[in-house]
């Protein structure tokens, strides 16, 4: 697979329900033993299990969207241990698993997957045209 929007996810774009300047934004490192992707029908985060999420990011911060091009600043997961990860999933916190839609699905990129060893992981974002995800 490569670097993908979640299809509901791209629509929520369209209908007004996801807003990337304004909501909050969040990504998880995951284990894709424990969670079988399904770009096009996975719409919430509790689709994502539970033995998937290996670790989570607070929310994003100095998030842009010039020219429709997702970006922000990076990201560090702290002390992360458990299962090798070898997904970032990104996706909007309402709060409520079952109301927060996906996003993102990054399988491709520098230093992806990785194997948790109980230090931080920092994420740095591309920092290419494509920045996170563009739409």
């Amino acid at each position: 697979m490569a670097n993908q929007l979640y299809g509901l996810g791209r629509e929520g774009f369209l209908n007004g329900s996801i807003s990337w300047g304004s909501d909050t934004i969040k990504t998880d490192l995951v284990d894709s033993a424990d969670y079988i992707l399904a770009i096009d029908t996975d719409q919430y985060y509790s689709s994502v299990t539970a033995a998937g999420r290996v670790a989570s990011s607070g929310a994003m911060t100095t998030k842009t969207v010039t020219l429709g091009v997702a970006d922000a600043a990076d990201i560090t997961f702290s002390a992360v241990t458990g299962d090798i990860s070898e997904y970032l999933i990104g996706w909007k916190d309402t709060t409520v698993e079952a109301t927060s839609p996906l996003i993102y699905c990054i399988d491709t990129a520098t230093g992806l997957p990785v194997t948790p060893n109980g230090g931080d992981i920092t994420v740095t974002w591309d920092a290419g045209a494509n920045k996170i995800f563009k739409l």
